[in-house]
């Protein structure tokens, strides 16, 4: 079975979506995933197109952080989801985890069941 490929996105890559990469990674045995952020000037792993051509579903944290990648990219709007996390938790937040937890598990259970 084809491991489907995740990328979450928020605004400086060192946070949020870096904590979701690391929690999601592997997710019962069927996804991969990266992190990326829209920011220019603070970005670590800058977002880019090649990186939305890789994925098979993109998280992102907040709604501008949807409207940046639309407006900027070529991408299919159904393949973002907006997780509603404010930029509120620091790396590894116990509480940024359980937020993470909450909104992404019945996302991928939902895509996964419906795409394989």
């Amino acid at each position: 079975m084809r491991k489907g490929k995740l990328l979450f996105v928020c605004s400086a890559n060192s946070q949020r979506s870096p904590t979701a990469e690391h929690l999601f990674q592997n997710w019962k045995g069927k996804w991969k995933t990266k992190s990326a952020g829209t920011m220019p000037e603070v970005r670590r792993n800058p977002l880019t197109q090649k990186l939305i051509d890789w994925a098979d579903l993109i998280l992102v944290m907040e709604t501008y952080h949807s409207e940046v990648i639309q407006f900027s990219f070529k991408i299919h709007r159904e393949k973002i989801k907006v997780l509603h996390i404010p930029d509120v938790y620091v790396r590894y937040d116990p509480e940024l985890i359980q937020e993470l937890k909450k909104k992404v598990v019945p996302i991928l259970d939902d895509w996964s069941s419906s795409n394989h």
